[in-house]
């Protein structure tokens, strides 16, 4: 999903402050009760600027025009952009504006430009107060909906993502689509073995808190909304932080930091998972996934409140806690599709140490007859470095390099015959790590180009010309891997090092820097901050990783692809392209060994029964998020959660079958501690094994579907 998409595009991070959780006062409950009445009564709030948005408005303008690498023009056209940017940031899903309510919008479809000059940026609380209008009456709707019946025996539809629909022509349509919405969720309410008195007291909650969360915007929101998305039509990596923002943003910064370790975000109703910190305390439970929506939160033993409809810094109050404390999510899986069944996940708060998103090795062992090879993987979560430890002199500072460094002399010891740096879902990090870890397997040279805004280049290089491991090499990457991944990922390709596998790379090659907006600092944290790309990374070929990202010599199945992620799938992203080549001298050349690489892992993966189910699996994820809509009739949507149980606990038994142990009943039983088989890592060994047999000139063995093992 394209993160414009989003109805509220806030990050917040989960991450700091010891805080006991926020709970509501008798006096909070009055007033929210107080809130709820005059919006019934049609009493409804409205915004307008606040005075320093006009200064701070043209300041960003200014910063945009001037720094930014795009140098975009602020004309008719970006006007337009902006228009539709916000539009589709608040209303992305087309379910609270008409279409006559956006005609109405057009006369500043070539305004907004000029508005932006002068700092008058009355037309974004225009049109967000029509929205908190709208937002309002259709949840006052939807809980007048909840008590008329309905009939689950109907084969009804409900489009649940109208993103690429037209405009509703009018009330009475939105009308429609908010029945079969408020069906939808009694629906999903009753599958899950809810009954309908419960199910419409539970989604009376849900839909006042919806309209009391909307309520309680201010006009520093309105504000955030409308200069994102004026930041985000120059280019998707350049953002406004409101003064909360950016206070959580500087927490990010940090990593020591005591919480769960996951990144929010709004999406219409719903918090979103953005991502988790690798190691971090929600990752660890393997159970919380990117793009899960968490739907309740308890503390302790306590009941689990229902946060749909909340704001997300409420629902960030309610996580947050301090180290050695419980708190449990009751989410709804992403890839469980529309009619997705929750789940409780218990989560303890803890401290996110560096230490714990340090690389780590494992070796996995390949056995031929009697022998015994083995094949080391270095697991690197994001590329770190502790800077304070550094610039004062400290020679034992931590980093990524130094630690990798270590593990591979103990690896060597223990005699592995090559080694796989696995950066699968590693968004990157220090620069500085990415350069110094490619010296490890290269003698000194160029590692990656640099274009700033000014249109000058810097070649960044490793100038140490020892090499700690020459032998054989792989780096498996996936969609998630980005920006200094890629940069040490390209680099290896392009030295011809090792074979780089798995999946197309995200794309990110650009840089961004962050500006305050005031001179000085103030304690209402004043106008904010301005984030906004600045200069471009482009391999030693130079070829950019920007959109493009890095192609594997050999690919592995992806659930991703660059229509729905990545780069290439962000609204107004900078473009690929190619400056000069720098000077560097190639290691070797794979490219003669890949036709028989490739075959041989085409052939053997055929018949690898943990592949295939990871395939079916891909294919069954991608199948889901293709569906924009979803069948209102009970039957059918028992019978199709019945089959995907099903399936789970089939694969299940399989898997206890072959260790003899007894099989399995229902989906209950399944234990999500066991530790599953991870075929791409187990089939990236055995394409090492058979590149190493091929450089040593020997002939290599592989399977052919239903045939013997033959020699080519």
């Amino acid at each position: 999903m394209r993160f414009s998409k989003y109805l509220f595009f806030i990050t917040l991070l989960i991450l700091a402050v010891g805080q006991t959780p926020s709970v509501w006062s008798k006096v909070d409950v009055e007033e929210q009760q107080k809130l709820l009445e005059e919006l019934k009564a049609g009493k409804i709030p409205q915004f307008s600027p606040d005075e320093h948005h006009p200064q701070a408005s043209q300041l960003i303008t200014a910063i945009l025009v001037n720094y930014h690498y795009k140098k975009p023009l602020i004309d008719n056209a970006f006007s337009e952009q902006v228009l539709e940017g916000y539009l589709e940031r608040l209303d992305g899903y087309k379910s609270y504006f008409t279409l006559r309510d956006v005609s109405d919008f057009e006369r500043y479809r070539h305004q907004i430009d000029n508005h932006l000059r002068y700092g008058d940026v009355s037309p974004a609380y225009e049109i967000f107060n029509l929205f908190l209008k709208r937002w309002v009456h259709r949840y006052q709707f939807a809980i007048d909906e909840l008590n008329k019946p309905m009939d689950f025996k109907l084969d009804e539809t409900y489009e649940f993502d109208r993103s690429d629909e037209g405009w509703a022509i009018d009330e009475k349509a939105l009308d429609e689509i908010w029945r079969k919405r408020v069906k939808n969720d009694v629906l999903n309410l009753k599958l899950s073995g809810k009954e309908l008195p419960e199910i419409k007291e539970l989604l009376t909650k849900r839909y006042k808190a919806s309209m009391r969360r909307m309520a309680q915007s201010n006009s520093q929101d309105v504000f955030w909304h409308f200069m994102n998305a004026v930041a985000m039509t120059v280019e998707p990596h350049t953002n406004y932080f409101s003064p909360r923002v950016a206070e959580n943003f500087k927490i990010d910064m940090k990593l020591s930091l005591d919480g769960i370790g996951a990144v929010l975000q709004s999406d219409d109703v719903y918090t979103k998972v953005v991502s988790l910190v690798p190691k971090g305390p929600a990752d660890k439970t393997g159970e919380v996934k990117k793009e899960d929506r968490i739907i309740g939160v308890g503390q302790g033993e306590n009941p689990i409140v229902d946060v749909i409809g909340w704001r997300l810094d409420d629902v960030v109050d309610l996580i947050r806690g301090k180290s050695g404390t419980i708190v449990r999510l009751e989410i709804l899986p992403d890839n469980a599709g529309a009619d997705a069944a929750s789940k409780v996940v218990t989560i303890t708060r803890d401290t996110v140490k560096l230490e714990e998103q340090s690389a780590k090795a494992e070796i996995i062992e390949l056995k031929e007859g009697d022998e015994v090879r083995k094949f080391a993987v270095i697991d690197i979560p994001k590329f770190y470095i502790d800077f304070d430890a550094y610039y004062s002199g400290n020679k034992n500072y931590k980093s990524t390099t130094r630690d990798v460094k270590r593990l591979i002399d103990d690896l060597k010891a223990d005699g592995v015959e090559g080694i796989i740096v696995d950066l699968r879902n590693n968004g990157g990090g220090a620069l500085i790590e990415a350069i110094q870890l490619t010296g490890l397997f290269i003698n000194k040279g160029p590692i990656v180009q640099e274009r700033s805004y000014k249109n000058e280049i810097q070649v960044r290089s490793d100038t140490d010309p020892s090499i700690v491991y020459n032998g054989p090499l792989a780096v498996l990457v996936n969609r998630s891997s980005a920006s200094a991944s890629e940069i040490f990922a390209g680099a290896i390709q392009d030295y011809g090092r090792g074979l780089i596998l798995g999946g197309q790379t995200y794309g990110k090659g650009t840089v961004q820097v962050i500006k305050n907006l005031d001179r000085k600092v103030r304690e209402d944290g004043g106008m904010g901050q301005i984030k906004f790309t600045y200069s471009k990374y482009y391999r030693i070929n130079g070829e950019s990783t920007q959109h493009k990202g890095v192609v594997p010599d050999i690919s592995f199945p992806s659930a991703f692809t660059g229509d729905d992620f990545g780069e290439s799938a962000q609204p107004n992203a900078l473009p690929w392209d190619v400056i000069s080549a720098v000077d560097y001298i190639r290691v070797s050349d794979v490219s003669e060994l890949l036709p028989r690489l490739k075959e041989a892992h085409k052939n053997r993966v055929s018949t690898d029964k943990d592949f295939i189910e990871l395939v079916e699996d891909i294919n069954a994820y991608l199948q889901r998020s293709d569906r924009k809509s979803i069948s209102l009739n009970y039957e059918k949507r028992l019978k199709v959660r019945k089959e995907r149980e099903q399936k789970l606990i089939d694969r299940e038994n399989r898997r206890l079958v072959a260790l003899g142990k007894e099989k399995i009943a229902s989906i209950d039983e399944i234990d999500d501690e066991v530790e599953r088989p991870d075929p791409l890592l187990d089939e990236s060994a055995q394409i090492l094994k058979d590149y190493i047999a091929l450089v040593d000139g020997q002939k290599i063995a592989y399977v052919k579907p239903a045939e013997k093992i033959e020699e080519q």
